[in-house]
């Protein structure tokens, strides 16, 4: 039965999701459940071409990600795969209208990772743009289902939420990025001069895309709004915490936020949503 089978890959689409971030399963979960599914199944594609270019090391990664891309893009034209995770990711392009050109952009941004670079400022935007902003516009179209006119009202606080989200990401990395994998993402900068002049403007620059982005959150649907808000505080927190931390130790560590503070962020995240003071 193709059900079974479409059942089995969405089922590793949320197993990846799980095994993969602790924290962004929480945000889902919080999603109202007919949500669940296709955002699984965005996370599971966006996580599986990651760990092509961040992690299989002694492979052939060009290779390995351009057959990737041409999957890709023969499930969504076939409506099947027998790769359980683009199976249940063409499944969700489709069934929502996922624009072809965030899928695009994103894979864009993956070829850019297959090489050790500094980034101009431009590289840098473009590169946002297609791992983080249009990830978030994949799961926008899930949130609207489908509502093109709310798409486009709300598209630009969730390219900003997405923003905020990876510049935090690329604080938290900074040393395994520059250190393991040979890449500095913020423009302009000397890694051997990193100090704390150099971290507040990167800060202040993430603090705009919050703001931006956080505007969007309490126009989101009702079925969406909580599970989004869950994963800003979670982000919120970290940045803050990231804040807290001087430019040495960012290069010699990663920052991370433990379980308990992440379950004490989800209760009181949940009081604030029941009581309308998002």
């Amino acid at each position: 039965m193709k059900q079974l089978f479409d059942d089995i890959s969405q089922e590793m689409s949320q197993l990846t999701t799980k095994r993969y971030s602790t924290s962004f399963s929480l945000g889902i979960s919080f999603l109202d459940t007919e949500l669940h599914k296709p955002i699984y199944s965005i996370y599971g594609f966006v996580r599986f071409a990651d760990e092509i270019v961040d992690s299989f090391h002694g492979f052939d990664k060009e290779a390995l990600l351009a057959d990737f891309k041409v999957q890709t893009y023969k499930a969504i034209s076939e409506g099947i795969s027998l790769n359980p995770i683009l199976n249940s990711f063409q499944w969700a392009v489709n069934k929502y209208s996922i624009p072809m050109e965030l899928i695009d952009t994103f894979l864009n941004s993956m070829e850019m990772d297959l090489n050790k670079q500094y980034y101009t400022k431009e590289q840098y935007e473009l590169y946002i743009l297609g791992s983080a902003e249009v990830v978030g516009l994949m799961c926008l179209k899930v949130f609207v289902n489908g509502d093109d006119k709310e798409y486009e009202r709300l598209k630009p606080s969730a390219m900003k939420l997405g923003s905020a989200f990876q510049k935090i990401n690329f604080l938290r990395d900074l040393k395994d990025d520059f250190q393991t994998l040979g890449r500095t993402y913020f423009p302009g900068i000397n890694m051997e001069e990193f100090n704390a002049t150099v971290k507040k403007e990167i800060e202040a620059d993430i603090e705009a895309d919050f703001r931006a982005g956080y505007e969007g959150i309490i126009q989101l649907p009702k079925k969406a709004r909580f599970g989004v808000y869950m994963a800003y505080k979670y982000y919120f927190k970290l940045f803050k915490k990231i804040k807290a931390t001087s430019a040495n130790t960012i290069l010699t560590e990663r920052i991370r936020i433990p379980n308990y503070r992440k379950m004490r962020i989800l209760l009181t995240s949940y009081v604030r949503h029941n009581l309308n003071l998002l």
